[in-house]
């Protein structure tokens, strides 16, 4: 599997599994809880080891008691999750801490290998606070690195003014609907890794058809192309599939390299 070495030297998996529909009715995302994590376990089988969950997700307890039950040593896994950016998680730093520490509790671990603030924290006082305690964590080993969601270049930017440990991911949109190329070279520029949730989502029919095209040539079906672009830019990828099929395909993307010529296409698209 291709990996990333973040800025702070740790290794990260290029690509990942989402997990904001499992353990849910009807595969939704604000379906109520049912704990059927066959979905994470199929990904689990098929070789999946970045797991990115969030706490607004609601599945924390049950993405981390799939993960223990596999077997597999936690050491395989990367685990991300999510604190929330509302008042009631990020108010005050003893919620942020009581935060982090149900989120242990929930994934049944030790630490976490990667928290990030799910959307931006509007007040910048509320900010710092809130990465002051991320930070501490750091500095205790429970969490490994710290990073952010959804955040702009300018949010980014006054982070400067008081981070003392800077982000090292950011998770955004990126797909052919949006592909954020100038905050994706902002991000590489500053050694913070785009990480692209949703990168098979909003892709037209022609858009499809183009792929379709491209990954005839190698093999390949129109979402592995699209995949293997993005991490061959090295920009992560976390793709959600409930079908154990589409699973193993989205990840066996490391056995072709795409031409220039190709990614020029799709970087038109």
């Amino acid at each position: 599997m291709r990996t990333h070495t973040l800025a702070n030297g740790i290794t990260i998996p290029l690509v990942g599994t989402g997990t904001n529909t499992y353990g849910k009715v009807d595969n939704s995302y604000n379906g109520e809880l049912n704990n059927d994590f066959s979905a994470l376990e199929s990904a689990i089988e098929a070789g999946y080891r970045l797991i990115d969950t969030a706490i607004y997700y609601r599945n924390e307890s049950g993405v981390g008691q799939t993960i223990k039950d596999s077997g597999i040593a936690r050491e395989e896994f990367y685990l991300t999750t999510k604190i929330p950016e509302i008042e009631n998680y990020v108010g005050s730093k003893e919620l942020v801490e009581q935060t982090v520490l149900k989120s242990l509790d929930n994934l049944k671990v030790d630490y976490i290998d990667l928290y990030l603030i799910h959307k931006p924290i509007e007040n910048k006082e509320m900010l710092k606070s809130t990465w002051e305690v991320l930070e501490s964590f750091v500095d205790s080993g429970k969490i490994k690195s710290i990073g952010v969601s959804n955040f702009t270049l300018e949010q980014l930017e006054e982070m400067k003014s008081f981070a003392r440990i800077k982000p090292v991911v950011n998770q955004i949109e990126s797909n052919p609907s949006n592909w954020n190329n100038d905050l994706i070279d902002y991000l590489q520029k500053n050694r913070i890794l785009p990480e692209a949730w949703g990168p098979l989502s909003k892709v037209t029919d022609e858009q499809q058809t183009i792929l379709t095209k491209i990954g005839d040539k190698y093999g390949k079906n129109w979402g592995q192309v699209l995949l293997r672009y993005q991490i061959q830019r090295d920009v992560a990828v976390i793709p959600k599939s409930h079908n154990k099929k589409r699973q193993m395909l989205n990840l066996d993307l490391v056995n072709f390299n795409l031409s220039p010529e190709d990614i020029h296409i799709i970087k038109m698209l």
